[in-house]
């Protein structure tokens, strides 16, 4: 538990798997933002209990292009695992020229919220090909928006599921940046990597000889073992397995109360589309401690004096 109590706000959230891992951290959710009718069912029947004035206060949004950015409560934390099929191998990869509901210009809703409320932080999340999509002008778009046009540090790192405890891969780009900082100057640190928690194995309970699974995706499912598309079946005592919702939701992190009141489709569905909650938190309270260090309580930024500190010593 932190001493500091930080808000943040959950933008294209799914099913929650920053939230899980803010709240975590003593961190508290002021707004969420999801599309999807089944996402956001998932969603409210896991967090209201919790977090009753999410939902309570209207904050609790089905339309992020509806929003006027000055009417979002303040916050500390913008996290958003901004929608990725422009992007992606299951995409057709056309990035920003992606016209279908608006996908591809997401990113520039982040930017326009940033641009209004100011977060100490941003904390994004998006597939690994992003880095390299159109011989990476849009990563060079984004990095650049954010360091000279709104004024942050830019930071990024290719992290896997695997690198914090859950068993599968799952390698995403996390992009992560601070008000008031230039990217030269920044000393955050991504979290090293961990030691696996748990196996397939354990994931199973019996005996699986892949020891780290498949990234869990939505397409391909029920592939089979031999099909190059496969991710859900795996041999498990010598006989083919399909994964359940509830292997699904151990390896993605999720705790073994998170409810899915929807169908075995669906919540596969919301699992692949989610982000690897261990994985997210590790990398939130690297940005927790950050901000412990190097915000004062009104929300100034102390690099600027720690640097200026430096140069005259």
């Amino acid at each position: 538990m932190k001493n500091k109590h930080y808000k943040f706000v959950d933008i294209f959230a799914g099913i929650g798997g920053f939230h899980i891992a803010l709240e975590s951290l003593n961190a508290e959710c002021v707004f969420a933002s999801e599309k999807d009718t089944f996402a956001r069912k998932t969603y409210y029947d896991n967090f209201f209990s919790k977090n009753p004035n999410l939902f309570e206060s209207g904050n609790f949004n089905d339309d992020i292009l509806q929003v006027n950015p000055e009417c979002i409560p303040d916050f500390d934390i913008l996290c958003a695992g901004f929608p990725c099929q422009p992007f992606s191998q299951a995409g057709f990869k056309r990035g920003f020229d992606e016209e279908h509901e608006s996908r591809g210009n997401m990113f520039f809703v982040l930017r326009n919220i940033i641009s209004v409320k100011r977060p100490k932080a941003i904390f994004l999340e998006n597939v690994r090909h992003l880095e390299k999509h159109d011989s990476g002008r849009t990563f060079e778009v984004i990095k650049n928006t954010i360091e000279k046009e709104l004024g942050y540090s830019f930071n990024y790192q290719i992290v896997k599921a695997s690198d914090h405890g859950l068993p599968q891969h799952r390698p995403r780009l996390y992009m992560v940046g601070f008000r008031d900082e230039s990217s030269s100057d920044s000393l955050f640190k991504f979290p090293k990597p961990e030691s696996l928690r748990m196996t397939m194995s354990d994931i199973f309970g019996a005996k699986c000889p892949k020891r780290v699974g498949f990234t869990l995706r939505v397409g391909g499912r029920g592939s089979g073992l031999n099909d190059r598309r496969n991710w859900d079946s795996y041999l498990v005592n010598g006989e083919e397995k399909r994964l359940t919702v509830k292997e699904g939701r151990k390896m993605m992190g999720f705790p073994d109360d998170f409810i899915f009141n929807v169908s075995e489709t669906q919540a596969m569905k919301q699992l692949g589309n989610s982000v690897a909650v261990n994985a997210i938190r590790a990398t939130a309270n690297k940005i927790i401690e950050y901000l412990d260090l190097y915000y004062a309580e009104d929300g100034e930024c102390k690099r600027k004096d720690l640097v200026l500190d430096l140069v005259s010593a």
